[in-house]
């Protein structure tokens, strides 16, 4: 009887000794809202997930493993896009997520369109990563060359909620045209491409970076255009809202589609001052370190142009303090 009770306990050791090392290491769950399944923001966000998370049992850092944050498991979720992770990032739903520059400066003065609205006071940057396009999409043969050929056509705007259905409203407004002008909907990712195949609506707004998913599915499956977003609409677009600038989607983005005039905001990611200083701190390494970088020059088409260098272009909302030390330590910032 007493053998079996010492190699009981000794089992029993055994297992918690196994135990301690996974036990000890704390798991962090740490969410990214991003957009659509068919547009950038959820497979962006899906491989810096993937460079930031280090679950326990990961291979060391530059030996083929993960050298993301230790214990921390990021997931991207999708959403209806930046007013919806501003507002759930505030609502603490969520523990970060992107958003195009206009949406989340305005939010956290509570200016431009989010006059009269509480300012999201708490609302903190930890990078800019990329240039997003608005894309204006028609069929080839539809006849409409610019926005002003909207009127009285059916146009999808995008889901309330959308940073894309902000802009798109912005657009109208800066070409003469209001919502009682055109049949609006609210039709996102696929669900606009197949209404604009199938001759349920006429034109769609997408802002995403190029080359965005979705359109491209589209513009192999059918004869398209992107629709210029110039001229004088534009110039007072870009004049009354420092966030926007003229810019060309290049000839090849799509297929069969020529190089295009529209204007571009910043996709930046953001969360909230109440997160964890260290955790951001650490987040914020994480994304910028050598094996990040390998996952986010092949992970996807725009995963390139998100760099250190222009972590910091563009940025309207402060930065997280967690954030702030990190970028002060690399030399990025003073």
């Amino acid at each position: 009887m007493i053998k079996h009770l010492r190699t009981a306990a000794l089992a029993a050791t055994s297992t918690l000794l196994l135990a301690l090392p996974m036990q000890a290491q704390e798991l962090n769950f740490f969410t990214i809202g991003t957009g659509g399944t068919a547009y950038t923001y959820y497979p962006v966000g899906g491989v810096i997930a993937n460079a930031i998370s280090k679950p326990p049992g990961s291979r060391e850092c530059g030996k083929g493993g993960s050298c993301g944050v230790d214990g921390l498991i990021a997931s991207a979720v999708s959403s209806r896009g930046s007013v919806d992770n501003v507002n759930a990032i505030i609502s603490g739903l969520r523990n970060s997520g992107f958003a195009q520059s206009d949406v989340a400066y305005w939010a956290y003065t509570g200016t431009g369109t989010m006059e009269g609205k509480e300012p999201a006071t708490d609302l903190r940057t930890i990078a800019a990563l990329f240039e997003e396009h608005i894309h204006l999409v028609a069929l080839a043969d539809s006849g409409i060359n610019s926005v002003a050929d909207l009127k009285g056509k059916r146009v999808s705007l995008d889901e309330p909620g959308s940073g894309t259905y902000v802009d798109a409203n912005l657009i109208l407004e800066a070409n003469g045209l209001s919502n009682d002008m055109i049949t609006a909907e609210a039709l996102k990712g696929g669900a606009a491409s197949e209404a604009l195949r199938n001759g349920k609506i006429d034109a769609f707004f997408v802002v995403a970076g190029y080359p965005t998913g979705s359109l491209v599915e589209l513009a192999s499956a059918a004869s398209i255009k992107l629709v210029p977003i110039d001229g004088a609409g534009a110039d007072a677009l870009t004049s009354k809202y420092g966030f926007f600038a003229s810019s060309d989607i290049p000839e090849g983005a799509y297929e069969g589609v020529g190089t295009t005039t529209t204007v571009a905001v910043g996709a930046q990611w953001f969360t909230s001052a109440n997160e964890d200083e260290e955790l951001i701190y650490n987040i914020t390494k994480a994304l910028w370190n050598d094996e990040s970088r390998k996952l986010l020059d092949v992970g996807h088409a725009k995963g390139k142009t998100i760099t250190s260098e222009t972590a910091l272009n563009g940025v309207g909302v402060p930065l997280h303090a967690g954030a702030e030390r990190f970028y002060k330590e690399a030399g990025l910032l003073e």
